[in-house]
């Protein structure tokens, strides 16, 4: 990664906060937003460290992995580099969110606090999670196992993935089960898989 791949990939995820990244203000009043952005943010700079050489990346690269795991254990949030595309964004915090190693996470997707994405059976590490571009994880959905997710997916509160999912549908449920597929209309309707077009300001998570 170029330095500038990283301004790039930092302007895309800058977008899912209406272009405005969050102020001292927000980080003075404790605005979760605040923390949130900061940690993806250091794990973008993990990424491009790691794949440069030279003393100075990884002294740079550790700077940043010790701002990550501060924010992420007073976020308990887990996120491992190279798992998340451009435009990713979290809503609230609260209770443990996990993305594994083995996880890859498309372009703009959006989840929810309380998600998992994780290993079926101790020691499976042959089980990798898929997920599409434009997808929505709402409060407390646990992806299990080896399972790919198409694009523009929205699953609903508390659902268990144990399955693949095809592009543009609706899943709810444990075991999680298809609701509708999507029309185009739909589709093009909600951005981020399931946030409505506009997006309510930072300043009000």
């Amino acid at each position: 990664m170029t330095k500038r791949e990283l301004k790039e990939v930092l302007q895309r995820d800058l977008e899912r906060y209406e272009g405005k990244a969050p102020s001292l203000k927000d980080r003075l009043v404790n605005n979760e937003g605040w923390f949130v952005y900061h940690l993806i943010k250091h794990i973008r700079y993990m990424e491009y460290h790691i794949c440069n050489k030279g003393a100075w990346h990884k002294l740079a690269y550790f700077g940043h992995w010790y701002c990550y795991k501060r924010l992420s254990m007073r976020l308990h949030i887990t996120i491992y580099p190279g798992t998340i595309d451009t435009g990713f964004r979290i809503y609230h915090v609260g209770g443990f969110t996990h993305i594994g190693p083995d996880c890859r996470i498309g372009k703009n997707c959006t989840i929810v606090s309380g998600v998992v994405f994780g290993h079926k059976y101790e020691n499976s590490m042959d089980e990798k999670v898929v997920v599409g571009d434009n997808c929505y994880f709402g409060v407390g959905v646990k992806v299990i196992g080896s399972v790919r997710i198409g694009n523009n997916v929205t699953i609903g509160a508390n659902a268990v993935v144990t399955h693949d999912i095809p592009d543009n549908a609706v899943v709810g449920g444990v075991p999680a089960k298809i609701i509708k597929i999507k029309s185009k209309k739909n589709v093009n309707k909600y951005k981020y898989g399931g946030v409505p077009q506009r997006e309510s300001s930072i300043s009000t998570q």
